[in-house]
């Protein structure tokens, strides 16, 4: 099944840091992206730090982050997320890696959001992979940071074949003069918050218990651009989202929410796949028609929230077929928005 697109959305760039900037400021307040340990500059040493995938920023996330952020403001001192790119376990797995849940843009956005000064994203190459825990700590943490303090998670590993451990990080903070302070699992109605769980749960569709883990609905992001047009032809107009990655937590047909800059809410249908009647592209691909939406939109970034999924994705005979199937799926979409409205 696919919705054929009229417009493409591309991944936006996030400019690394060249400039000084006071915690908490820069534009709109929001902080900065700093891109490998070569744009780290003498005024960004001291601070408080943690690392970690962060993968959707989910609660569990927002937990360490709290617990950063009050570390941070005792210190007087920026929070600091160190990130990876690509995630460890992408780098080790390649393209059988499990689907991300946020792109590096959208997790920036959301570290920002949750008050986070700096986010340090580094290369992971096999340089990196082969860095012993003791190097890591001196070559990045010490030398290039400054860290005065760092908090991580219970289960956090780290190093060359993950030797590096809390007891160790310990021992290298008395040795270098920085804190060291672990988190606990968040654990929700007896169940452990972790981008593994949310994963299972958007791929089954229950999106109201992966929003219980995430602390929020399920989005995804990106800027409208123009496309071929097919979708036109069949009737049903769609923005379109290239996901950039070989895989999506999600898959098949949607009822969504749209938000627009403006603040502005529209009701929709979105498909996430590949396409298989009019493609068969490797990259999934999110596309999103709007109801009774006739604006011009080119250019416009826009957030798509699922709510509830109407089926899987599959593969029609006709165009012609696949053209029913579209006029279906808005119609369930439609009935189940009124279900809501109804309910609410």
């Amino acid at each position: 099944m696919a919705y054929p697109g009229l417009i493409r959305v591309q991944s936006l760039p996030v400019s690394s840091d060249s400039s000084p900037q006071v915690p908490g400021c820069g534009a709109a307040g929001q902080g900065i992206l700093i891109r490998g340990l070569h744009n780290l500059r003498p005024w960004h040493r001291g601070c408080v730090a943690t690392i970690g995938s962060f993968d959707g920023v989910h609660l569990g996330h927002q937990a360490i982050l709290k617990q950063l952020l009050d570390a941070a403001n005792s210190h007087q001192l920026p929070a600091v997320v160190i990130l990876f790119e690509p995630q460890p376990h992408e780098f080790f797995a390649g393209d059988k890696a499990p689907a991300r849940l946020m792109r590096l843009r959208e997790k920036v956005q959301a570290l920002r959001a949750a008050g986070v000064q700096r986010v340090l994203c580094l290369h992971f190459n096999q340089h990196l992979r082969s860095l012993s825990a003791e190097a890591f700590v001196e070559q990045i943490l010490v030398q290039g940071l400054g860290i005065r303090h760092l908090v991580v998670g219970d289960d956090f590993r780290f190093g060359c074949d993950r030797r590096g451990d809390f007891a160790l990080l310990q021992t290298l903070g008395d040795e270098y003069g920085f804190a060291v302070t672990d988190t606990c699992t968040l654990q929700i109605d007896g169940e452990r918050a972790s981008s593994t769980r949310i994963r299972q749960l958007l791929e089954q569709g229950d999106f109201a218990h992966a929003q219980k883990l995430l602390g929020k609905p399920y989005e995804i992001s990106g800027r409208v651009v123009y496309g071929k047009q097919l979708g036109r032809q069949l009737g049903v107009p769609t923005a379109n989202v290239q996901l950039r990655r070989y895989r999506s937590p999600l898959q098949g047909v949607f009822a969504v929410l749209v938000r627009f800059a403006d603040g502005s809410l529209h009701q929709g249908v979105a498909n996430v796949g590949l396409r298989p009647t009019v493609s068969g592209d490797r990259k999934p691909l999110l596309e999103v028609h709007l109801f009774d939406f006739s604006r011009m939109v080119y250019g416009a970034v826009i957030q798509v929230r699922f709510l509830y999924k109407l089926r899987d994705e599959q593969k029609f005979a006709s165009l012609d077929a696949l053209r029913a199937q579209l006029q279906n799926d808005i119609a369930q979409a439609k009935t189940y928005f009124q279900s809501q409205q109804a309910e609410s």
